[in-house]
């Protein structure tokens, strides 16, 4: 799939804009959140845009994979004694772009449930 020109996520994707890059490969980026829920808030993307995780999962097993992975290994770098991966599928779950992306949260004892 060919990245959206007017995606916030596919212009950090692109280098167009500015992000605190974390990793970086060829199926996935990852960078810190903006505005930080935890110690550690990560948003992993795919390098390809769809508009969420349900049309992620349809076209691809391997990238939502890869973004399983990327998570695991930043949760290791930043010596993580748990995490929680989470992704919000549209306005009512509380998705503000329009790019499929998991939150990546740790660095302190994390509720249940949530919100």
């Amino acid at each position: 799939m060919a990245l959206d020109p007017l995606c916030l996520f596919c212009k950090i994707i692109e280098s167009e804009i500015p992000a605190d890059i974390v990793f970086r490969n060829e199926n996935v980026v990852a960078f810190n959140d903006i505005n930080p829920q935890a110690p550690t808030h990560v948003l992993v993307i795919p390098t390809i845009h769809t508009e969420n995780a349900a049309g992620l999962a349809k076209i691809s097993g391997t990238i939502t994979a890869a973004l399983f992975t990327a998570a695991a290994e930043i949760a290791e770098q930043r010596g993580l004694n748990g995490y929680r991966t989470v992704f919000n599928t549209g306005i009512d779950a509380g998705q503000s772009v329009s790019h499929a992306h998991m939150h990546l949260l740790g660095g302190r004892g994390l509720a249940w449930p949530p919100g």
